[in-house]
């Protein structure tokens, strides 16, 4: 085996961030392009170090008329390798980013729970992970989409989803899969400007790299990752406040001690509030609401917001923020505690 620059980088990066332990059942995604046959090539490698049991998933989408012959491609991969492949089917096909993005991660997750397989690797690299920053951006998200992609992360209480390579960009999968004469599978979908993420990739970074900076996608990638340590501290500190400064009621009403929250910077009350408002809302708050329910924590008494989806509404009684819930909001509450 020849062992590269790569080899050694990858290697380091798994042992010094923890990412993977030795001796265990991984179940590599690889969907036949450049990034994952570049993840399967170096996971294979390292194998003899780390003594790691593998096997290999590909998710058809059959948004593509070869996809049926780019997952046959992948099984021959693995038959080559001597390894366990395992193809996950969309009984009809998954059309937008985002389905797909969650069907694919529900397919590998369901692959992983029968076969026994504790960790999913992914080929996600530092170019993805700068894409995805700015398309978050766009998008006007805050801190914790600006964080985008990170190392690893549950996906259930025993499986867990590893990116060992958020530092390598695609010029650097491109030049290894070369090397290594890899047989890429061209995705046809890539270069389909339709996708927002193909503009950014396809037209908005060349741009970028010509215009203002050639290492614009290590760069971004680098934020990335900062951006991922200083979320998750606003989150751990957000959370001790949050139960510090909230009482539940005796009929599921929720009460905040405004007189806490007084006491810390405006971002950890956003945080607090909007972790407060992710228990309670039926979808993720968005900015606007996270901003009016912040604003009671200064706001005179008796102020009150307009209804949050659901029917919730919060009220400034003396020193403490009501959470108020419809009597619809509360009895389905009620009944989802049952059963």
């Amino acid at each position: 085996m020849t062992w590269t620059p790569l080899h050694a980088k990858i290697h380091r990066t798994i042992h010094s961030r923890h990412l993977l332990e030795r001796n265990q059942r991984l179940l590599v995604a690889v969907s036949g392009g450049q990034d994952s046959l570049c993840l399967i090539k170096l996971v294979l490698d390292l194998q003899p170090k780390w003594g790691w049991n593998l096997a290999i998933a590909h998710c058809d989408h059959c948004w593509r008329e070869d996809s049926l012959a780019n997952a046959h491609h992948v099984e021959n991969l693995a038959q080559n390798w001597h390894i366990p492949f395992y193809l996950e089917t969309a009984n009809e096909p998954v059309k937008s980013e985002a389905t797909a993005r969650n069907w694919r991660y529900q397919a590998l997750t369901k692959i992983a729970e029968i076969h026994d397989y504790k960790y999913i690797i992914t080929g996600h690299t530092a170019s993805d992970r700068a894409e995805t920053l700015l398309y978050n951006l766009i998008r006007g998200s805050g801190a914790d989409g600006l964080q985008a992609l990170s190392w690893q992360r549950p996906l259930t209480d025993n499986i867990i989803l590893v990116r060992p390579l958020l530092e390598i960009t695609r010029s650097q999968t491109e030049q290894f899969c070369q090397e290594f004469n890899l047989p890429i599978w061209e995705d046809s979908t890539n270069q389909n400007l339709q996708y927002a993420r193909n503009r950014i990739r396809q037209e908005l970074i060349p741009y970028l790299k010509e215009n203002f900076h050639p290492q614009v996608e290590a760069n971004l990638a680098q934020t990335a990752e900062l951006f991922q340590a200083e979320v998750e501290y606003l989150e751990q500190t957000a959370r001790h406040w949050r139960l510090e400064a909230t009482v539940k009621g005796e009929k599921q009403d929720l009460h905040i001690d405004r007189r806490i929250l007084q006491k810390v910077p405006l971002a950890v009350q956003r945080r607090v509030m909007r972790q407060v408002l992710q228990e309670i809302l039926p979808d993720a708050p968005n900015f606007e609401h996270i901003e009016k329910l912040t604003a009671l924590i200064t706001a005179p008494n008796r102020s009150q917001t307009d209804p949050f989806p659901g029917g919730v509404t919060a009220i400034v009684q003396g020193n403490w923020i009501w959470i108020i819930f419809s009597y619809n909001h509360r009895k389905n509450a009620d009944f989802n505690a049952d059963f």
